[in-house]
């Protein structure tokens, strides 16, 4: 509340999908959001007349569960407001499977996954890790499109052309 009258509605989202993703508590110490989307949800419904808080609820409706990163953010709303349907996130290649590999966003019904690649997925051990995951969606029968660092810097202009072909494709 209190960064709603000092950020933009796009910054706000930007916080707010990280107040309430899924944390990983063997890297981060903690098994809990620090926020639900009814805990944000009822902070605004108890403050009207707060300056920001119209920013903030225009934020709200765009919050999801499931963005782990800031560019996992940005690139899924790039594609929403390309006007292209809006991704799942968190999307599993075998949903069957509870410890199914998952892409960060994706179209499970034509089987297009989305991964963004931060610094951390270029080293040795992540690049086999990565690879291994790769292949159970390849495996699965999914279109695969992995956008970086380069993609996050042009805005993600050039993500949001491709992944509109392979929605095309679909």
């Amino acid at each position: 509340m209190d960064l709603g009258r000092l950020c933009t509605v796009r910054e706000l989202i930007i916080i707010g999908d990280q107040l309430v993703r899924h944390p990983y508590p063997r890297f981060e110490g903690r098994a809990a959001p620090h926020a639900t989307l009814a805990e944000l949800r009822g902070l605004l419904e108890e403050s009207p007349g707060t300056p920001g808080r119209r920013r903030c609820l225009a934020a709200l409706t765009w919050i999801r569960v499931g963005a782990d990163s800031v560019p996992e953010t940005l690139l899924r709303l790039a594609l929403i407001r390309a006007g292209l349907q809006e991704p799942q996130l968190q999307v599993p290649a075998q949903p069957r499977f509870r410890w199914s590999p998952r892409a960060d966003l994706g179209y499970p019904a034509l089987k297009i996954a989305i991964q963004y690649d931060g610094e951390t997925h270029f080293t040795p051990h992540q690049q086999r890790a990565d690879q291994r995951r790769d292949n159970v969606f390849f495996a699965e029968g999914w279109r695969l499109l992995r956008f970086n660092q380069q993609d996050h810097r042009e805005g993600f202009e050039r993500a949001v052309g491709q992944v509109r072909s392979a929605l095309r494709l679909g």
